[in-house]
Protein backbone atom coordinates (compact mmCIF):
# COMPACT_ATOMS: atom_id res chain seq x y z
CA UNK A 1 0.00 0.00 0.00
CA UNK A 2 1.18 3.46 -1.04
CA UNK A 3 2.13 5.89 2.14
CA UNK A 4 -0.71 9.01 2.44
CA UNK A 5 1.39 12.21 0.76
CA UNK A 6 -0.53 13.54 4.13
CA UNK A 7 1.94 11.61 6.22
CA UNK A 8 4.73 12.55 4.21
CA UNK A 9 4.06 16.53 4.96
CA UNK A 10 6.58 17.54 7.11
CA UNK A 11 5.17 20.48 9.04
CA UNK A 12 2.68 21.29 11.44
CA UNK A 13 -1.49 21.08 10.51
CA UNK A 14 -3.60 23.61 11.70
CA UNK A 15 -6.81 23.51 12.41
CA UNK A 16 -8.73 26.27 13.00
CA UNK A 17 -12.41 27.63 12.45
CA UNK A 18 -15.27 28.85 14.58
CA UNK A 19 -16.02 27.22 18.09
CA UNK A 20 -17.84 23.75 17.64
CA UNK A 21 -16.55 22.94 14.54
CA UNK A 22 -14.89 20.00 16.24
CA UNK A 23 -11.59 21.27 15.47
CA UNK A 24 -10.47 19.20 18.72
CA UNK A 25 -12.57 16.24 17.75
CA UNK A 26 -11.26 16.05 14.98
CA UNK A 27 -7.55 17.00 15.16
CA UNK A 28 -7.29 13.62 17.69
CA UNK A 29 -8.65 11.40 15.10
CA UNK A 30 -6.42 13.18 12.42
CA UNK A 31 -3.38 12.71 14.35
CA UNK A 32 -4.32 9.08 15.17
CA UNK A 33 -3.98 8.44 11.54
CA UNK A 34 -1.16 9.99 10.38
CA UNK A 35 0.88 8.98 13.17
CA UNK A 36 1.45 12.62 14.64
CA UNK A 37 0.98 14.51 18.38
CA UNK A 38 -2.31 16.22 19.01
CA UNK A 39 -2.09 19.24 20.17
CA UNK A 40 -5.32 21.26 21.96
CA UNK A 41 -3.67 24.86 21.69
CA UNK A 42 -6.11 26.09 24.56
CA UNK A 43 -5.18 23.28 26.54
CA UNK A 44 -1.44 24.22 26.33
CA UNK A 45 -2.24 27.47 27.85
CA UNK A 46 -4.34 26.50 30.46
CA UNK A 47 -1.20 24.35 31.92
CA UNK A 48 0.97 27.00 31.20
CA UNK A 49 -1.01 29.40 32.82
CA UNK A 50 -1.96 26.90 35.48
CA UNK A 51 -5.43 28.53 34.83
CA UNK A 52 -8.82 27.67 32.80
CA UNK A 53 -9.10 29.91 29.72
CA UNK A 54 -12.25 31.17 31.51
CA UNK A 55 -10.14 32.05 34.26
CA UNK A 56 -7.74 34.03 32.22
CA UNK A 57 -10.18 35.93 30.34
CA UNK A 58 -11.37 36.66 33.69
CA UNK A 59 -8.22 37.91 35.05
CA UNK A 60 -6.12 38.83 32.09
CA UNK A 61 -9.20 40.20 29.72
CA UNK A 62 -9.07 38.79 26.33
CA UNK A 63 -6.07 40.83 25.22
CA UNK A 64 -4.21 38.88 27.57
CA UNK A 65 -5.71 35.74 26.84
CA UNK A 66 -4.49 36.31 23.00
CA UNK A 67 -0.70 37.37 23.74
CA UNK A 68 -0.39 34.30 25.53
CA UNK A 69 -2.23 32.16 22.39
CA UNK A 70 -0.13 33.87 19.92
CA UNK A 71 3.47 32.95 22.00
CA UNK A 72 2.41 29.02 22.57
CA UNK A 73 1.14 28.88 19.10
CA UNK A 74 4.67 29.87 18.08
CA UNK A 75 6.47 27.43 20.82
CA UNK A 76 3.96 24.59 19.54
CA UNK A 77 4.76 25.19 15.71
CA UNK A 78 8.45 25.13 16.70
CA UNK A 79 8.14 21.01 17.45
CA UNK A 80 7.57 20.10 14.11
CA UNK A 81 5.56 17.99 12.58
CA UNK A 82 1.40 17.71 14.39
CA UNK A 83 -2.30 18.38 14.42
CA UNK A 84 -2.78 21.58 16.45
CA UNK A 85 -5.97 22.39 17.32
CA UNK A 86 -6.20 26.46 17.53
CA UNK A 87 -8.83 28.36 19.09
CA UNK A 88 -11.36 29.94 16.87
CA UNK A 89 -11.01 33.38 17.92
CA UNK A 90 -6.76 33.06 17.04
CA UNK A 91 -6.77 33.53 13.15
CA UNK A 92 -8.09 36.77 13.89
CA UNK A 93 -5.70 38.03 16.01
CA UNK A 94 -2.35 40.11 15.13
CA UNK A 95 -0.46 38.03 12.80
CA UNK A 96 -1.52 34.80 13.66
CA UNK A 97 -3.12 33.47 10.83
CA UNK A 98 0.00 34.30 8.19
CA UNK A 99 2.31 32.52 10.71
CA UNK A 100 0.08 29.58 10.78
CA UNK A 101 0.03 29.61 6.63
CA UNK A 102 3.71 29.85 6.51
CA UNK A 103 4.27 27.45 9.38
CA UNK A 104 2.61 24.71 7.87
CA UNK A 105 -0.92 23.70 6.33
CA UNK A 106 -3.81 25.24 7.63
CA UNK A 107 -7.63 23.73 7.70
CA UNK A 108 -10.56 25.70 8.22
CA UNK A 109 -13.60 23.28 9.89
CA UNK A 110 -16.57 24.93 8.95
CA UNK A 111 -20.30 24.52 9.75
CA UNK A 112 -23.90 26.25 9.36
CA UNK A 113 -24.93 29.04 12.00
CA UNK A 114 -27.89 26.19 13.28
CA UNK A 115 -25.29 23.47 13.61
CA UNK A 116 -23.07 25.52 15.64
CA UNK A 117 -25.77 26.77 18.16
CA UNK A 118 -26.83 23.21 18.71
CA UNK A 119 -22.75 22.12 19.33
CA UNK A 120 -22.33 25.31 21.75
CA UNK A 121 -25.50 24.81 23.67
CA UNK A 122 -25.98 27.45 26.31
CA UNK A 123 -22.13 28.55 25.59
CA UNK A 124 -22.04 28.98 29.45
CA UNK A 125 -18.46 27.05 29.35
CA UNK A 126 -17.00 28.92 27.04
CA UNK A 127 -16.09 32.74 27.79
CA UNK A 128 -16.91 34.45 24.18
CA UNK A 129 -20.36 32.74 24.59
CA UNK A 130 -20.88 33.12 28.51
CA UNK A 131 -24.08 35.07 29.66
CA UNK A 132 -25.24 35.93 25.90
CA UNK A 133 -27.75 34.86 23.23
CA UNK A 134 -25.59 32.68 21.74
CA UNK A 135 -27.01 32.77 18.13
CA UNK A 136 -26.76 36.52 18.32
CA UNK A 137 -22.96 36.41 19.27
CA UNK A 138 -21.96 33.01 16.51
CA UNK A 139 -23.49 35.35 13.72
CA UNK A 140 -21.45 38.23 14.81
CA UNK A 141 -18.27 36.64 15.70
CA UNK A 142 -18.28 34.87 12.52
CA UNK A 143 -18.66 38.19 10.37
CA UNK A 144 -16.17 38.75 12.19
CA UNK A 145 -13.48 36.31 11.84
CA UNK A 146 -14.80 35.00 8.26
CA UNK A 147 -12.17 37.04 5.97
CA UNK A 148 -9.57 35.52 8.37
CA UNK A 149 -10.65 31.65 8.14
CA UNK A 150 -11.25 32.18 4.05
CA UNK A 151 -7.01 32.50 3.78
CA UNK A 152 -7.07 28.64 5.15
CA UNK A 153 -5.47 26.47 2.46
CA UNK A 154 -8.61 25.00 2.12
CA UNK A 155 -11.87 24.81 4.39
CA UNK A 156 -13.95 21.68 4.68
CA UNK A 157 -17.60 21.88 5.74
CA UNK A 158 -18.43 19.67 8.57
CA UNK A 159 -22.26 20.19 8.95
CA UNK A 160 -24.16 16.81 9.34
CA UNK A 161 -20.58 14.56 9.36
CA UNK A 162 -19.52 12.65 11.95
CA UNK A 163 -15.67 13.41 12.39
CA UNK A 164 -14.01 10.14 10.99
CA UNK A 165 -15.86 11.35 7.83
CA UNK A 166 -14.09 15.13 8.36
CA UNK A 167 -10.74 13.48 8.79
CA UNK A 168 -11.26 11.59 5.84
CA UNK A 169 -12.06 14.67 3.42
CA UNK A 170 -8.99 16.34 5.23
CA UNK A 171 -6.76 13.46 4.47
CA UNK A 172 -8.21 13.03 1.16
CA UNK A 173 -7.20 16.93 0.44
CA UNK A 174 -3.65 16.56 1.83
CA UNK A 175 -3.37 13.66 -1.20
CA UNK A 176 -4.09 16.21 -3.76
CA UNK A 177 -2.63 18.77 -2.39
Amino acid sequence: MATSTAIKILRPIFLVGFMGTGKSTVGLLLAAKLERRFVDLDAVIEEEAHMTVAEIFFNEREGGFRAREAAALRRVAAAGPQVVAVGGGAPAHGDNMDFMLHAGKVICLTASVDELVQRIGSGETRPMMAGKDVRVEVEKLMAQRQAHYARAHVAIETTGLVPSAVVKAIVEWMDKA
